[in-house]
């Protein structure tokens, strides 16, 4: 009986948050990477790999497995309607969203052998010397850290944003300021629903220098966060 000629690969991969199952030469469509167009990126996060039969999973993950893509370019997704209204209340909101996505092709998946950041070695540890004996230093008082403001006071932000946005570090209104719009909807990838995030940065600058009687008037006219 004649073997088949052609050896097939998948992987079940981590991208961007989410999992994919994928072979060489697949198109995939992933939430917005910060990676240029034509560049190459490579996802390490592999879970299970089916070399034509030879089925392979991780614990969690497949050491020194990976799938190296190509960037081909950035756009967004279809428009999808999103409806709110609350009860007894006469509250209805309609807006629409569109996902910020990648195109990406898969190049190779890596078995194992992939290429990965080599732990920093620890630098051998001088002998000490004995020094004299010193008075007891006053104790310093740790530096303050800054203190985190209301991220809810953004149109579009609520409590399960706040709270991943802040694991993220992005605690205050000049934190938020400072990152786009696709680097916030990177972040904010595993929290269920359609988020616009076109806005945040603008209003957060807004917060942080104190433009609230502004800020309130833009927000009455935002929908879900959009302009």
């Amino acid at each position: 009986m004649e073997q088949n000629k052609y050896v097939i690969m998948y992987a079940i991969v981590e991208m961007a948050g989410q999992q994919f199952k994928v072979a060489k030469d697949q198109k995939v469509y992933v939430h917005r990477l910060q990676t240029e167009e034509g560049k190459k990126v490579t996802f390490d996060k592999v879970f299970l790999l089916d070399d034509n039969g030879n089925v392979t999973v991780g614990a969690p993950v497949i050491d020194g497995a990976a799938v190296e893509a190509k960037v081909v370019k950035h756009l967004r997704g279809d428009k999808v309607i999103v409806f709110h209204k609350k009860r007894r209340k006469g509250y209805r909101k309609k807006n629409g969203h569109r996902q910020s996505l990648t195109e990406i092709v898969v190049e190779s998946i890596v078995a194992k052998g992939a290429k990965k950041a080599a732990p920093a070695k620890a630098k051998a540890a001088a002998p000490k010397k004995e020094a004299a004996p010193k008075a007891a230093p006053t104790p310093n008082k740790a530096p303050a850290k800054a203190k985190a403001d209301d991220l809810k006071k953004i149109e579009g932000i609520g409590p399960k944003i706040a709270s991943t946005l802040a694991d993220a570090g992005i605690t205050t209104f000049a934190a938020l300021a400072k990152a786009t719009p696709e680097k916030i909807s990177e972040i904010i990838a595993e929290v269920r629903g359609n988020h616009v995030t076109d806005t945040w940065p603008q209003q957060a600058q807004m917060a942080a220098d104190g433009k609230w009687d502004e800020l309130k008037k833009w927000q009455d006219e935002l929908d879900g966060g959009k302009a």
